[in-house]
Formats: structure tokens, sequence, C-alpha cells
């Protein structure tokens, strides 16, 4: 007798892929978990768990949590929502204040819109069931999963710094030259503009998880009223790109111009409270040089440096998930597409003028989310030659920058007229590739048909 195969309807197959989605997210951090209490610190479970209770790290991002986890409630449940985090975040503050605790770091509130979201994951549990449970745990789950990854991310960053003691600084500063040494151009720009310019970009690079959900909350305006998610937002892409970047940082470790070739953040005293109490690295460096005077051109080698500094360069992610806010702002109204070409543009000048980044840590970025987006857009649409070719091009020239930078610095800084135009073609070439079949799968607008004239009624047709 013939063998019959069943085959998953795509919304049990979709499940199955969430819930394997879910498994392996799990098991990434208890696995950070583990390996941070190797290195005597908390792990992404237990920073989270604590802010429970504790002041949190940053308020301003568990209420940006808990706006997106909203996009699933009513307008009157949402404002029962934020009522009831804030009243939580009020007696936070009363019980602080009488038993004398004074906050030293992290946010005085914030507590309350986590208390929200785990309390809407119980309800979701015990009181929904169907799809309206789904679509709420959906919600729950979007929102915890930026929060997560905000820990996650800080984790992983110290890891780095123990993990990998040597640095790639040297070539990757030698292949800039190519470019023309943009960090230091735009480091002297940012000094000159002095404490107001660099409050503004300060203020931007700090808050782009907060933009990224302005943007994602305008995707997702219509989740309440169609009760399903769009196939395809904005949180997607950033998580992809916080799930994959930090693995290169393992393999290309920089810990950029400020830190290699300056005086780390002593730059920058008395214009911003954010780096009050970083660490001075300026005995680590190679020299004393950003953004004075730009390095000079030898043969590079890895260095040693500190085991704090993490070593988060290469791909420039700041830069990565600024360019997925621009592509994902393009389709809102006109406000939401100058915002996003803002924040793309001082993000894009705050990791070249504080000194985070080098230019082709840029160039990488760029192709990197490109190719990113491309992939995400394919598997919701469906593969084709178009998509997979696509993604098999910018994994390639992604793949090639990082080897260039690596193994052929010196022929880059020896040849700027040649390497420089190269390298910005390259992007360049994703860039297109991307425009051209984004385009090619957007669906064309099919015109009105246009009615025939009619003959007037009572007038006869002469033969």
């Amino acid at each position: 007798m013939p063998i019959s195969t069943r085959i998953p309807s795509p919304t049990r197959r979709r499940g199955i892929l969430w819930a394997a989605a879910g498994a392996v997210a799990l098991g990434f951090l208890i696995a950070l978990e583990f390996v941070a209490r190797h290195y005597d610190v908390p792990g992404p479970i237990t920073r989270q768990v604590r802010e429970v209770i504790v002041a949190p790290k940053s308020g301003a991002l568990l209420y940006a949590g808990m706006a997106l986890m909203m996009v699933v409630l009513t307008w009157r449940q949402r404002f029962v929502a934020l009522g009831i985090a804030m009243g939580i975040d009020v007696v936070f503050q009363l019980v602080r204040w009488a038993a004398g605790i004074k906050i030293t770091e992290g946010h005085p509130f914030g507590n309350g819109a986590l208390w929200v979201l785990l309390g809407y994951g119980v309800i979701a549990l015990t009181r929904r069931t169907g799809a309206e449970r789904v679509l709420l745990l959906k919600g729950v789950g979007l929102g915890l999963l930026l929060v997560a990854g905000r820990k996650t991310g800080d984790t992983w960053l110290f890891i780095t710094s123990k993990a990998r003691p040597m640095v790639l600084d040297q070539y990757v500063a030698t292949a800039d030259q190519a470019l023309g040494n943009p960090s230091w151009l735009v480091g002297r720009i940012v000094m000159a503009s002095g404490s107001i310019g660099f409050n503004i970009l300060d203020l931007v690079y700090g808050q782009l998880a907060v933009a990224a959900v302005l943007v994602a909350l305008y995707q997702l305006r219509n989740v309440a009223v169609e009760r399903r998610f769009p196939s395809h937002h904005l949180v997607r892409t950033f998580l992809v790109i916080g799930l994959l970047g930090p693995g290169i940082y393992m393999i290309f470790p920089v810990v950029g111009p400020i830190y290699a070739y300056g005086t780390g953040t002593e730059h920058w005293d008395g214009m911003s409270l954010w780096w009050s109490d970083a660490p001075a690295t300026s005995h680590w460096a190679l020299a004393n040089l950003w953004p004075d005077v730009p390095p000079p051109a030898y043969a590079p080698q890895a260095m040693p440096f500190d085991g704090i500094t993490p070593r988060n360069c290469m791909p420039s992610l700041h830069t990565a998930w600024a360019t997925a806010i621009f592509i994902h702002s393009r389709k809102g109204p006109r406000a939401l597409r100058f915002a996003g070409t803002f924040w793309l543009i001082a993000t894009l000048t705050a990791t070249l003028g504080f000194g985070y980044h080098y230019g082709v840590d840029l160039v990488a970025g760029v192709v990197f989310t490109l190719t990113i987006e491309a992939a995400l857009r394919s598997l919701e649409r469906g593969w084709d030659r178009s998509g997979t070719r696509l993604v098999a091009y910018g994994t390639t020239v992604f793949g090639a920058l990082l080897v260039s930078y690596r193994y052929l610095p010196t022929e880059m800084a020896a040849r700027p007229w040649l390497f420089g135009p190269l390298v910005l073609l390259a992007m360049g070439s994703v860039i297109y590739g991307y425009v051209r079949t984004i385009n090619l799968w957007e669906p064309k607008a099919v015109p009105a048909p246009r009615s025939e004239p009619q003959p007037e009624p009572g007038l006869a047709t002469a033969e």
C-alpha cells in the first residue's frame, strides 16, 4: 500500500519555526549566562531579573519594549497599561525615598513597564485562548526581545574583551587610508562644533533603539485592528542584525580609533555625563594621534588591548541599524522619511566623529544590512532567482571587504586612487542591486480602465 505523507500547513510550519527559534534563543541566553559567570559577572538573564526590583539601566528602553507590546491592545487597554506602569514606577520611587535608597546608576523609572510586560505574558497564558493568546504572546515576546537584546549585547561585548585580547586596529586603520582617514576628518569637525554638536550627536547615537521603535510602531499600527502582524517589519531586521553581527566581532576584533590611536574617552571630558565613569585607555593606545594626526602607513600587526573595551567595530552595527531604520522609513509619511534620513546621517557622523569606527567599518555595515534585509524579504515572499542572487552577491562582497581589510591593507594604503573607489564601488553595487531587485518585487499599480465615450441618449446615429 502506498505510504501517505502529511505536509504541515503553512500555519503549522510557521508555528514550528517560532518554537524552534524560541528554543534556540533560550539556549543561547543560558549559554551566555554560564560564560558570563565564568568571568565572575552577571549574565543577561540575571541582569534582566534584577531590573524587576532595582533601578533599570535604561528605563526608556523598557517603555519602548512595552510600546511594542501594546500594538496588539485596544486604545483603552493601552491607556490602562500605561497608567499601571507609571503608577508602579511612582510606588517604587516612594519606597526608595522612604528607605533612603539613592540611585547611583541607571534610571529611576522603567520597572513599571517591565512589570506590565511580564503581567501581560501571564494574562496571555492564563486568560486568553486560541488566536488571541498567540497574538498577545507575540506582542509580549516582541517587547521582551527588544529588552533582552540589550542585555545580551552588553554581556557579549564584555565577552569579546575577554576572549579576544589581541585587536586588529592597525590593519583597519591602514586600510582606511584608502578612503582618506574619514574618522580623523569627521572627528576634528565634531570637536570644532563644541558641546552643542557633540550633545546632539550623543543623543542620536545613544537613542538608536528608541528611533527604531518609532518606525516599528508606524509599521505595526494596524495590528490591533487586523489581529495579525505584518509579514516583515523593522524589528525582525533589527534582531537578525543583532544576532549575526556580534559573531563577526570575534572573527575581526577591533576597538576603534579613539581607543587604539587616542586617549579614549578623555577626549570628551566635560562634554557628556554618559562617559564620566568610563575607564581611561590611553596607556593601551599605539600612539596619541586621533583625531589630530593621521596614522602612519606601515606594516600592520595585531596588538594587545585591555580586557574591558568591547571589540565591537567590524562591522559597524550602529551603521547597520541606522541603515535599516532608513530603509523601513521610506514608505512612511514625509515626517518619518525625514527622521529616518536624519538619523542615518547623524549616526554616520557620530560613529566617525566620536572615534568609535573607521570608514571601512561603515562600508561593511551598509553591505551587511542590505544583505540581511534582502534575505528576510526573500524569506517573506518566497525565494526566487533574483533574491538568491542578491543575497549571494551581498555575502560575497561583505566577505571580500573583510578579507581585503585583513590581508591587503598596505596595498590599499599605497594605492588609494585605486582601492578607495573600488571599496565605494563595491558598496554602491550592493545598494544598486538591492534597490533594483526590491523595485522588481514591489507590486505595480494597475491603472484604472478608461471608459469608452458613449453616445448621448436620444441622438440617432447616421449611417
